[in-house]
């Protein structure tokens, strides 16, 4: 199909028909509500940029998303930098994604210099006991707003069925999920398989294409050239890579070197979204670098939860213990912030990349039914792989115990029914019925139940 380019009044009045400054404003507002791990914030992202302003279309946001997903490192914080660039172009990229990361990288600073100079705070904890409940129904929302929009028919529907089954019964890795739910796509969509050239064709959601400020129409900064990926290349190659050179040049051993070799190589090797890198981050920081303790991990984790941005954002706080507890010549708290600190560059700087070198091309092969269907097929398999992890957030916060059931291939965590947290459990429940019968925003239902919390605490109750 014809793809118009836009330049020039065109593109101002298309993508540029909102000003920087405001999708500044907009971009500080989704990164305020982005709670509740990746699948929530990419729900927040769908309702605010597609449903709420109309940015872009339907078919555009799920071919973003399909490209994030296929990407290593925190899929949600990639698709803003990936809409902001198509809005705004290089400077709208970075301002997304910058402050996408922003709200997340303050609260986790400051919840770590807590942690370690105030210890387990009794308040503290039973607010965030109360957030976690809240967190879980906003995760299932997220599974029912992108379930919806992305499993259009019975193909899609059976690898999302499938790709649940295999991660959560069998503990398929979802590099492997995605390589398989790819190779079928791609060959369905080759064959010109209808069931798989939805979600990313041009003209396959004509109604939402034709509300949308930004379309099937490329701006001209979308266009990919060798001289804007050198650039790209260059330039954020060098953000990365140099300070990491000369930490490994001036300080090779501190922990900061350390820090910085271990966090690049993260951001290359793992596949999967924030709980894929949390997995490996936090076997590689308890088991090999003794960075802290698996109680720890989990203290992070939950802080990340109960925060706007990133989920992954709860590496900031590994490498803020990790330097905290190894100072060298500095002062603890100072040489907490700076770990921290590093842990986060290293961590997002290379997204920056992927993105500013890869999108131009994969907006030129929008529409290309063998790409359409391997994206279509893939997104299909996320939404299983999403329903997974909200199943997995559900067991791990409203019982106390799981047991390993690991016979006939089988290896998949189960409850110990007899451990129910019922107070976790009556939050929770108060939080799906909120969001799913009464239609309570996310925010109000998020302080409700962080008062909750904070109320059950106060009178005693064993949280």
């Amino acid at each position: 199909m014809t793809v118009r380019t836009l330049s020039g009044s065109a593109a101002d009045r298309h993508g540029h028909g909102v000003s920087l400054g405001g999708a500044l404003q907009v971009w500080l507002r989704v990164a305020a509500l982005s709670f509740g791990g990746p699948a929530g914030q990419i729900a927040v992202m769908h309702r605010i940029i597609v449903d709420e302003l109309k940015w872009i279309s339907e078919t555009r946001f799920l071919h973003a998303l399909n490209y994030c997903m296929l990407l290593p490192g925190p899929e949600a914080q990639q698709l803003a930098t990936y809409i902001g660039w198509l809005m705004h172009g290089t400077l709208g990229g970075v301002t997304a994604g910058g402050l996408f990361v922003l709200p997340g990288m303050v609260a986790i600073m400051a919840l770590s210099w807590i942690y370690v100079l105030f210890g387990h705070l009794g308040v503290v904890a039973a607010l965030f006991f109360g957030l976690k409940s809240a967190v879980l129904a906003i995760v299932l929302e997220a599974v029912q707003r992108i379930g919806r929009r992305a499993l259009k028919n019975g193909a899609l529907r059976a690898i999302a069925a499938a790709a649940f089954i295999a991660i959560f019964f069998f503990g398929a890795p979802f590099p492997a999920i995605v390589i398989g739910a790819g190779v079928i796509g791609f060959f369905g969509g080759l064959a010109g398989l209808p069931q798989f050239l939805v979600g990313g064709g041009h003209g396959a959601d004509k109604q939402s294409a034709e509300a949308s400020l930004l379309d099937d129409d490329l701006p001209s900064h979308v266009a990919p050239s060798v001289r804007g990926s050198l650039i790209a290349a260059s330039v954020w190659l060098g953000l990365w890579l140099i300070p990491v050179a000369a930490l490994l040049v001036f300080a090779g051993s501190t922990v900061f070197a350390t820090i910085a070799l271990f966090f690049s190589k993260m951001a290359l090797v793992t596949f999967g979204g924030a709980y894929a890198v949390l997995a490996y981050v936090a076997q590689q920081s308890v088991e090999q670098y003794h960075w802290l303790k698996p109680g720890e991990m989990l203290d992070g984790l939950g802080m990340a939860e109960t925060t706007p941005g990133p989920l992954i954002m709860v590496l900031q706080f590994v490498g803020f213990l990790a330097a905290y507890r190894a100072p060298g010549g500095l002062a603890p708290l100072m040489a907490g912030t700076l770990g921290g600190l590093l842990a986060t560059w290293v961590t997002f700087a290379p997204c920056f990349l992927w993105i500013f070198l890869g999108a131009p091309y994969v907006e030129q092969l929008r529409g290309a039914r063998a790409l359409t269907g391997a994206l279509s097929a893939i997104t299909a398999a996320v939404v299983g792989v999403i329903l997974n992890l909200a199943i997995w957030f559900a067991t791990h916060t409203i019982f106390r115990a799981t047991w390993k059931i690991q016979e006939y291939g089988l290896s998949f965590d189960a409850p110990v029914l007899s451990s129910v947290n019922v107070f976790a459990l009556l939050l929770a429940l108060a939080a799906v019925i909120a969001m799913f019968r009464l239609r309570v925003g996310m925010v109000r239902t998020l302080a409700g139940c962080s008062v909750a919390g904070v109320l059950l605490f106060l009178v005693g109750a064993p949280l």
